[in-house]
């Protein structure tokens, strides 16, 4: 099976095609030569008791541009092998930015960090999260026709 090449405009028509994605209200901003970038506007629904952005939030994030990143080198049909996050601080602000950079790869796998910045227009970034996973190459089409073209 041939991996479809993801390029940003390929790579948001599929966030666009993830439910929760679009439930959280999840953007890409960057996307190629190993990375992503990933917005999600901070709204209280995203929020824990304290009012703070739910710890679930943040590690969907992760995962979410953990494996866009690894879609730069390993191309369209990826998901997700594993990976561990470490909560550093609250997020709070006005929306997070999630940069994935890809590490290491293989033609199947890659290894990739993540830093997650909870942000607002008047303040410093505060980095929130890291996280670190990897992500590897299926054999399988999406279903609902949402397959991306071949090469």
């Amino acid at each position: 099976m041939t991996t479809p090449t993801l390029d940003i405009d390929l790579a948001r028509q599929v966030l666009a095609a993830q439910p929760f994605a679009q439930l959280v209200g999840t953007e890409i901003t960057a996307f190629g030569d190993g990375a992503a970038t990933l917005v999600i506007p901070i709204r209280p629904e995203l929020g824990q008791q304290f009012g703070f952005v739910h710890g679930g939030v943040l590690a969907y994030a992760a995962d979410n541009a953990l494996t866009y990143a690894a879609g730069t080198v390993l191309g369209a049909n990826v998901l997700t092998g594993g990976f561990s996050i470490t909560y550093l601080r609250p997020a709070a602000g006005t929306h997070l930015r999630i940069e994935a950079v890809v590490t290491a790869s293989t033609r199947r796998q890659a290894v990739v960090n993540c830093e997650i910045y909870a942000e607002s227009t008047d303040s410093t970034p505060v980095l929130c999260a890291v996280a670190q996973g990897t992500a590897r190459t299926v054999d399988r089409n999406l279903p609902n026709g949402n397959q991306p073209p071949t090469d």
